[in-house]
């Protein structure tokens, strides 16, 4: 009889350690999500960031390259000529 007391209260104290476990473990995976969210948040801040830095620098190079061509349309007309007459001689091969 004392056996059987035993073994249920083994059993019992295994049952409750086992829902402590499972619930730490949901507390743990509730946690993990949590960070993922705020990770992909960060990932996508900081994404948008370097696209708008990225868009400002482009257009800053865009309106360098047009004012020189403005200042000296010889020359760019030259350059362009020598680029093409290049690409033409690469695409034979």
């Amino acid at each position: 009889m004392a056996d059987m007391k035993t073994a249920s209260a083994q059993s019992t104290a295994a049952r409750v350690k086992a829902e402590i476990a499972t619930d730490d473990l949901s507390a743990q995976v509730t946690a993990l999500r949590e960070d993922l969210a705020r990770l992909s948040d960060s990932v996508v801040a900081l994404g948008q960031g370097a696209k708008t830095a990225v868009a400002d620098e482009a257009s800053v190079l865009t309106e360098r390259v047009r004012d020189k061509v403005r200042q000296e349309p010889i020359l760019a007309i030259a350059v362009t000529a020598g680029v093409a007459y290049l690409f033409g001689l690469m695409s034979r091969r």
